[in-house]
């Protein structure tokens, strides 16, 4: 008890000076007629007011006032230009590679897919830039080749195996026409009617493989000797040459032009296909290039075979917008004779160019070699390759 007195003696001074401060307060309520307990401290108490969390940073604040550009890694310019300031820097246009081919023969219908694809830009489509041309001489365009003066030529199945026995570095990539186009052709008031009677005629002819190769198989299974014939070459003057009288028979034409031609000259004739009288069934027009240049210009040969495939589906699938094109593209084709054979020569053009059959390659080059018409037995890899193979 004595412990919680002196406690309450110790408060007393303090609670009695409370209230002396509450006195007035009390009072001046009183002289207003307010009963009500004050809602608000007098004037001029102290107010404690609690403290506040900081504001938050502003991340930018750092950067504000700072001269507007480019941030701390942006090159150069203090502001990019809205538009090129220029002309465009110009593209490179893609690399073309330049391809010479020489023709077997001045141009025919037999060449169309090469003159439609010249003329729809198919080998422009494919980087390639293409030159054809036509030989002084019929026998030229392979010995080119053979020099690298031009890059591809064309020519006959024939005639690569016995240039190839020769030691040309020759290869054929391609077939435009897989049929034989060659005949014998004689003038009937000859009276020669079959091989067989060619004893003592004067054959002329046009090509080295003509006279070497088809006039000798034809005369195979017959008792008539090469010696027993005139064989003078005629060079481009076919017609000319039976006309005038200077040959009695062509080996080699065209079956599908010569014999037409001469008729509307009022010379009739016979023809002897040479397949039927002796000689294997050939390639009657192929691409051939150089095999020690083949590597390099592998990618570019494949590109223009391609576009030979192209142009002869082309020709197949519009036959009349197709000649149109092409006596426009070559002039020198519009004649009635090429007219007229047209269509003959159309429907034999190959579909599939860069397609190989060996076994015909191996077949001609047995028949050649057994009758003694080449010195050498050649695989057939040496003679042709597929193009469209890596």
């Amino acid at each position: 008890m004595s412990s919680l007195r002196r406690s309450l003696l110790a408060l007393g001074p303090l609670l009695l000076a409370g209230m002396s401060l509450l006195a007035p307060s009390f009072a001046m309520g009183n002289e207003e007629g307010d009963t009500t307990e004050p809602r608000y401290p007098p004037l001029n108490t102290e107010v404690m007011v609690p403290d506040l969390p900081p504001a938050p940073v502003d991340p930018l604040v750092r950067y504000r006032g700072l001269p507007s550009g480019p941030a701390v890694d942006t090159p150069s310019q203090p502001i990019a230009p809205a538009i090129a300031m220029g002309p465009p820097e110009p593209i490179a246009p893609p690399p073309v590679d330049h391809l010479e081919v020489a023709l077997d023969w001045y141009p025919s219908p037999r060449h169309a897919a090469l003159y439609i694809a010249k003329a729809l830009d198919m080998f422009e489509h494919r980087g390639l830039d293409v030159r054809l041309s036509t030989p002084a001489d019929p026998e030229v365009p392979t010995k080119l080749l053979a020099d690298s003066r031009v890059d591809l030529a064309l020519t006959r199945q024939p005639l690569l195996h016995l240039q190839v026995d020769q030691g040309m570095p020759l290869v054929r990539v391609a077939t435009l026409v897989g049929v034989p186009l060659t005949a014998l052709v004689v003038r009937r008031d000859t009276g020669i009617e079959s091989p067989a009677q060619l004893e003592g005629a004067r054959v002329g002819h046009a090509d080295q493989d003509a006279e070497r190769i088809l006039l000798p198989a034809m005369l195979a299974d017959h008792d008539v000797s090469m010696d027993s014939i005139d064989t003078p070459n005629v060079h481009y003057r076919m017609e000319q040459a039976m006309l005038e009288g200077r040959v009695d028979a062509i080996i080699g034409g065209m079956r599908h032009l010569l014999p037409r031609a001469l008729a509307n000259d009022g010379l009739p004739t016979r023809s002897f296909a040479v397949e039927q009288h002796g000689m294997p069934r050939h390639d009657g027009l192929i691409l051939v290039a150089n095999r020690n240049e083949l590597k390099r210009q592998r990618s570019a040969i494949r590109r223009f075979v391609s576009a030979l495939e192209e142009a002869t589906a082309w020709i197949l699938e519009h036959p009349d917008e197709s000649w149109r094109r092409l006596v426009v593209t070559e002039p020198t084709l519009d004649t009635p004779l090429n007219r007229d054979a047209w269509p003959e020569i159309r429907a034999r053009l190959t579909q599939t160019p860069s397609a190989l059959s060996q076994g015909r390659y191996r077949d001609v080059e047995r028949f050649l070699f057994e009758a003694g018409l080449v010195t050498e037995r050649h695989p057939a890899s040496r003679l042709a390759v597929d193009i469209s193979e890596p």
